[in-house]
């Protein structure tokens, strides 16, 4: 009789030990990225020409396009993945020049090298208005956005970078 219970209760022991591993594994989604780090932003020289707004011949009806006014962020402070059942969000904090900045926008901004090398890259997007408004201080300038990613969008994804004017941040994935 006294050695049923201890059956139970040495294999229910043993099979509670073997879920330590499942934490640091590779496999648990948890562990997918680590935390973020903050890089210098490389300049380059920019041609005046804008190859992505075409030449066309509008109708005499049609409106005019709407410009793009949006800047890239003056810096990213904060950059967090967070595992979802279908994939992944991503979050990101940033500091505006100045107050009133709208229109927030992650975008991809895609580079064949950084496909190679299992590199997301997002630029961190803002708008600001048309008339001068104060700096005020960084509590009042600062920004929040979010992406969402399903699986596949993340299937070789090896670090996850988003640009801003001032810095780069990235997340890498563990294991």
């Amino acid at each position: 009789m006294m050695n049923k219970p201890l059956a139970v209760l040495l294999i229910a022991g043993l099979t509670l030990s073997a879920c330590n591993s499942w934490r640091n594994s590779r496999v648990n989604p948890t562990n997918w990225f680590g935390g973020s780090t903050s890089t210098p932003v490389e300049t380059t020289e920019t041609v005046n020409t804008n190859p992505l707004v075409p030449e066309s011949r509008r109708g005499i009806f049609a409106r005019p396009e709407e410009e793009d006014r949006g800047v890239a962020i003056t810096k990213v402070t904060e950059l967090q993945i967070d595992p979802t059942n279908s994939g992944a969000i991503i979050q990101v904090v940033g500091v505006a020049n100045r107050q009133g900045a709208f229109n927030a926008e992650l975008r991809l901004t895609p580079s064949e090298e950084d496909a190679e090398k299992g590199v997301l890259t997002y630029t961190f997007f803002v708008t600001y208005p048309e008339n001068a408004t104060p700096q005020g201080s960084e509590r009042t300038r600062t920004i929040r956005q979010a992406i969402s990613l399903s699986r596949q969008d993340l299937q070789n994804v090896r670090v996850i970078r988003v640009i801003g004017q001032e810095n780069v941040r990235e997340s890498r994935r563990r294991g």
